[in-house]
């Protein structure tokens, strides 16, 4: 099948193993669904494997992607739920070998994905192909950020620290559908723009002094933007971090998260009941994802060079 495969890794020259071409695929269980792919979205996670940090080198070759949507052998339109494990406390993100399409297994940017029965969801009609696929990987993170991690209630102030990304735009547009006061940041001036387009409050400069402070704030950036998350949160507040593109290693301000009681709160991707619910929520609100640009898997090498460089405002989608 043709497919868009990481054959190789490397952090000074990550697209060295960018393969788009013919690949036998890895073997997988036999009671798993075949999804024919409609759409695959492209994710920063991808640019982590090809750099070598979201797989073990033992697993390359392999098919990359977490999201997709597409058409099973029967007919049935789904989207693909990207989280491989058993729930634990009703929550496979809690499974400590769980792991995402295109870690362990083959991913989604491929003619075919093999799934298990409990990764498909039903694919609504209000939805394109390339909105499904975008959905999986930053949408149900920004989903779950907002509205299962950060304890905002109606009315309440959120920063979202950067404005173009998948996860970054996903979370402005459901939090100003849900009726938080948004604020979002970030150094360019064209991206601040976008953010107010999908209905920030207000936008500023990364690092900029803002004019209060905020209830929670949706970190994704990490060392570039933690102080000043630090610094404009109200006495108990909270942080919730889904990642670090910026780097992981932030200085703690450990006096100021115990004086004024702060949180730090992790999150990572979503449940299958999230899923359904952000579902749910877009049918209810009329939000839909924002597509940068949708690229043919010819052309995939294009979008991966935009993810690479940080040239998003929105989401990168490939078709077959």
């Amino acid at each position: 099948m043709r497919a868009i495969v990481a054959t190789a890794a490397s952090d000074s020259s990550p697209l060295d193993g960018l393969h788009i071409g013919e690949h036998t695929g890895k073997v997988h269980d036999p009671s798993w669904v075949r999804v024919q792919i409609k759409a695959a979205g492209l994710n920063h996670h991808d640019v982590w494997t090809l750099r070598g940090a979201a797989t073990a080198a033992e697993n390359l070759p392999i098919v990359l992607g977490s999201d997709g949507a597409g058409v099973t052998d029967d007919g049935r339109e789904v989207i693909i739920h990207a989280v491989l494990g058993t729930p634990i406390h009703g929550d496979e993100t809690l499974d400590p070998k769980r792991s995402l399409l295109s870690e362990v297994h083959d991913g989604t940017q491929a003619e075919y994905c093999w799934v298990p029965e409990r990764n498909l969801i039903d694919k609504p009609a209000f939805l394109s192909w390339e909105q499904a696929a975008a959905l999986p990987t930053a949408w149900l993170t920004a989903y779950r950020m907002l509205f299962t991690k950060s304890g905002l209630q109606s009315g309440d102030t959120v920063l979202i620290q950067g404005a173009s990304g998948g996860v970054a735009t996903a979370l402005t547009q459901l939090a100003h559908a849900a009726g938080f006061t948004t604020w979002v940041t970030s150094r360019d001036e064209s991206k601040r723009a976008l953010a107010k387009s999908l209905g920030a409050n207000e936008v500023f400069e990364a690092g900029a002094r803002l004019p209060g402070k905020v209830d929670a704030v949706m970190e994704s950036v990490g060392e570039a933007t933690w102080s000043h998350s630090m610094r404009n949160l109200r006495p108990g507040g909270r942080i919730v971090i889904c990642g670090a593109t910026s780097g992981a290693n932030p200085p703690a301000d450990l006096a100021r998260l115990f004086f004024l009681q702060l949180e730090v709160v992790g999150s990572t991707m979503g449940t299958r009941e999230e899923f359904v619910s952000l579902l749910d929520f877009l049918e209810r609100t009329g939000v839909r994802p924002t597509i940068q640009a949708s690229y043919s898997f010819d052309n995939a090498r294009d979008a991966y060079e935009l993810m690479l460089n940080g040239e998003t405002s929105g989401k990168l989608v490939l078709t077959p």
